[in-house]
Order: C-alpha cells, then sequence, then structure tokens
C-alpha cells in the first residue's frame, strides 16, 4: 500500500496515470491498483496534520514556545500545500475519476463516493482558509495541467458547498469497509458533511450573508450532528505506528521535552472562571502548583517550571485528535440564533450556548454536569448584550488544539479580542503561498496574489471571507 501510494504521487508529477497499469509490474498475487477504499483510508492517515501542527497552535495562541521561540514569532516565511494535494487529495481525486476502483465488496458505491466528495471538501476547505484562492477546478490532473489557474475563494466555497450537498443526496443505505473514521456508519457521515456545510456558511457571516443564512438553514434541515457520538475524530493508539503526534515530539524514548507550555492567553479565559478544562489543557506550574500562562513569543523568562505544560491528557501516545465536534455546531446554532438566521432568539442563542458549554465539558473532562457552576460565573453565564463575544470566546477555548480552526475564527469574530502581538508582531491573518509557485506556476500566482492582495503575498493580506 505505501509503495502505490508514492508511485500515484509520481503520477501526480511525472507521467498520466492513464498508463498507470502499464508502468508498473503487475504481480499476479496483488491488485494492480488500489481500491477506492484503500485510497480513502490512505486518505484519512492525514487528517489530523489538519490539528496537530505547532504553526496552528501558534496563531491561535494557545501554546507558548519554551525552547524554539522563533518559530512563534509569526516569522516572514511560505509555508507549502503541496503535501495536501500530492497525498490526501490525490487519492480522492482517483476515487472519484476512477470508477474501476469502486468495488462493490466494500459497499455500495454511492456511499464511497460520498465519503471521497465530503472528505475533498473537508481538506480543501482547510487549504483555502489557511492561503487563500488556490488551485481547484484544474487541480489534481498530473501532467494534463501542471500549471494550474487560482480558483477564487468564492468560488471554492460555492464548489465545497455543492460536493457536500451531492454527498448528502446520493447516501443510501447500507455501511463501507475500510473507514478508519465512523468505521462505515453512513449516517454519520451525512451528520458531518451537513455539519461541515453549516460551519462553511457561518464563515461567509461577513461578506454575504443572505448566501450564509441560505447555505447554514438548509444543511441544518438536511440534519447534523446530534450527540458526541457523531464527533468527528481521528483515533490514535498505543503503537508507534499510529501515534499521537505530540507525543512523539513530546515524549520520544522517554525524554519528556518540555517544549510548549499554555500561552498566557489561554490561561487568561479560562483560570479566572474557574474552568473544569484547564486541568485537562495543561499542567500545574511544577514552581507553585498554581496555572500559569507563558506570553506568547517570550524570549526572555522561559523557565519551564514557572509555567504550566500541556497537558499529559492532550499529548499521551493514544490521544485522539478532535476535528469536528457537536459543541462546535451547537456554538454555530446559538450564532446563527443570536444574528436571527433561525428562529428563537435570544432564548434560542442562550439555549445553543449552554448545551454547547456542556457538550465541551462532556468531551474534554468526561462529565456535561461539570459546567453546571462554570456556567454561573459572571462573564460566563450568557448575556444578550455580551453574546456574541461570548459564544465565540467559548467556541476558542472548546477548540483547543484544533489551531487551524480557531485562527480562523479569530479572523471572523475578533474573539477572543486579548490575542497579543508577540514582540510586536501581530497574528497574521493568512500564509503565504509555497516559494516554488512563483517559478513553477507563475503567471497563475501573480495574478491570483495581484487579485487577492494587490502583489504583496505576504502574512497580513485579507482572504475574501475575512472582512
Amino acid at each position: 500500500m505505501k509503495k502505490l501510494f508514492y508511485i500515484l504521487i509520481a503520477c501526480f508529477f511525472l507521467a498520466s496515470c492513464d498508463d498507470f497499469d502499464e508502468d508498473i509490474n503487475v504481480n499476479p498475487n496483488r491488485p494492480s491498483d488500489a481500491t477506492a477504499m484503500q485510497l480513502i483510508g490512505n486518505s484519512q492517515l492525514s487528517l489530523p496534520g489538519l490539528s496537530s501542527s505547532p504553526n496552528g497552535e501558534f496563531l491561535a495562541q494557545y501554546l507558548s514556545e519554551t525552547q524554539y521561540v522563533n518559530a512563534s514569532l509569526y516569522p516572514v516565511t511560505s509555508t507549502s500545500f503541496y503535501s495536501l494535494y500530492q497525498g490526501p487529495l490525490m487519492n480522492l481525486e482517483y476515487v472519484l475519476t476512477r470508477p474501476e476502483l469502486v468495488k462493490e465488496k466494500d459497499g455500495p458505491a454511492a456511499n464511497q463516493l460520498a465519503v471521497a466528495k465530503i472528505m475533498k471538501a473537508y481538506y480543501f476547505w482547510h487549504i483555502t482558509d489557511r492561503w487563500g484562492d488556490v488551485p481547484f477546478a484544474e487541480a489534481l490532473q498530473g501532467t494534463e495541467n501542471l500549471t494550474p489557474k487560482y480558483d477564487t475563494q468564492e468560488a471554492i466555497y460555492n464548489a465545497m458547498f455543492a460536493l457536500l450537498k451531492e454527498a448528502n443526496s446520493q447516501i443510501v443505505a447500507g455501511s463501507i469497509s475500510g473507514d478508519i473514521m465512523y468505521n462505515g456508519d453512513m449516517e454519520k457521515w451525512r451528520k458531518l458533511a451537513n455539519t461541515l456545510r453549516m460551519l462553511m456558511a457561518l464563515r461567509l457571516s461577513e461578506v454575504n450573508a443572505a448566501k450564509a443564512q441560505e447555505e447554514f438553514n438548509q444543511a441544518l434541515s438536511a440534519g447534523i450532528m446530534a450527540s458526541n457520538a457523531d464527533n468527528f475524530i481521528f483515533k490514535h493508539q498505543a503503537n508507534a505506528d499510529n501515534q499521537n503526534y505530540w507525543y512523539g515530539q513530546i515524549d520520544p524514548n522517554g525524554l519528556g521535552r518540555e517544549w510548549w507550555a499554555l500561552s498566557q492567553t489561554l490561561v487568561e479565559n479560562m483560570k479566572p472562571y474557574n474552568d473544569p478544562r484547564l486541568p485537562v489543557y495543561g499542567n500545574p506550574t511544577r514552581a507553585t502548583g498554581e496555572y500559569v500562562g507563558l506570553p506568547s513569543g517570550e524570549t526572555k523568562d522561559m523557565d519551564t517550571e514557572k509555567y504550566s505544560l500541556l497537558g499529559n491528557a492532550i499529548w499521551k501516545q493514544d490521544a485522539p485528535v478532535y476535528l469536528v465536534t457537536y459543541a462546535e455546531a451547537l456554538f454555530a446554532k446559538a450564532e446563527a440564533a443570536k444574528r436571527g438566521w433561525i428562529s428563537g432568539g435570544e432564548t434560542e442563542a442562550e439555549a445553543n450556548y449552554t448545551m454547547a458549554i456542556r457538550q465541551s465539558m462532556a468531551q474534554w473532562v468526561g462529565n456535561a454536569a461539570a459546567a453546571d457552576a462554570f456556567l454561573m460565573e459572571p462573564g460566563i453565564a450568557y448575556t444578550p448584550a455580551n453574546g456574541l463575544e461570548q459564544i465565540a470566546t467559548q467556541r476558542w477555548v472548546h477548540l483547543f488544539m484544533h489551531g487551524y480552526e480557531a485562527w480562523a475564527e479569530w479572523r471572523r469574530t475578533g474573539y477572543p479580542d486579548n490575542l497579543i502581538a508577540p514582540n510586536g508582531v501581530n497574528v497574521p491573518t493568512r500564509q503565504i503561498y509555497v516559494e516554488t509557485e512563483k517559478f513553477n506556476n507563475t503567471e497563475n500566482y501573480n495574478e491570483a496574489v495581484q487579485r487577492q492582495f494587490g502583489g504583496d503575498d505576504g502574512l497580513y493580506g485579507k482572504l475574501w471571507w475575512d472582512k
């Protein structure tokens, strides 16, 4: 499977995959092509990387560096999206364009294709919200087009909505095999597709509220997540073959690297309210036994005895990665009610806000009742005058360790409003395109940069929805 995966990547760069069968030696004891579900399963292995990234945690200011501080000072460097195109997206495109790979023994063909569409939309959502306009319609064509044009982010969002609507409508009865995320449960995939569509719609709140409201309500009516049992979670295992990224960074062979502390920003948004999630997110300091955050980008006093390091429960070897959650959907409904997109007004906004916090506690602490006292805290108890800020801030707290998603929501809402500028460097509003695009896809790269940012491919250009 691993060998086949690299052959598929080679097809992307070097040769037409139309001749794939002729270009490899055929072993009569093994299939010459991977099946659709093998390719889907392989693409699922890349999902933790959408969350597990120090860069994402710095952009959302969840963690602070204790060793290599420059990485958290938002250096002006390019960031590559190539691995996402060459890996999971190429696999998914192969599934969607090669019907002969869809095998009946793996479940209904419609369901296999629906899952591929949902995952394609999810990966592209992650990519466009980091970089802005990116190749979409002309991407993933191998040597047939090595210089794809950059689609506008608006066009990409419309295409993602279409993919998710198609996936929802084509799911039929019957499970699929080889699915490491939902074990073939297509009702959970349906709920994920609609939840993603709803969350994507909310992202458009400041640029096209009418379109956002329309897509939001259609997705809601189609059926979204209904409990934490529907959460989209990547489940690691207590072995080196499938372990949590952070375990591999912090405790390789028992070294116990102390490279990351909770940020001062995070602790300031949790400690004053006796948030029960704080002891899960981080450890008390060894110096005082209190929870103390390290200011982002701190370069002078980085004594790890004085600060709360990343919690053991977060970096343990088999710790799960929460990608899309029921609590996140409830926060979205709370905001929609506050904005008047759905009925119920402030009563509905408060009810969903309260339920979102309860489900967040159930997810992180293991007990929804842990929210009882927390919800009574001044500043946490819902007040209409501060409703949008409270919803956005508590969503940010809930999204801990899903840095890229939290960063996107911060850019959209401006909350929490206590993110700092480490060493005077503001939090970026996008990432810079990979350097090689200037030389390998010059015309399309230049057109995209000029269209969006007036020719400046920098960290502070504003994406289409970030108004």
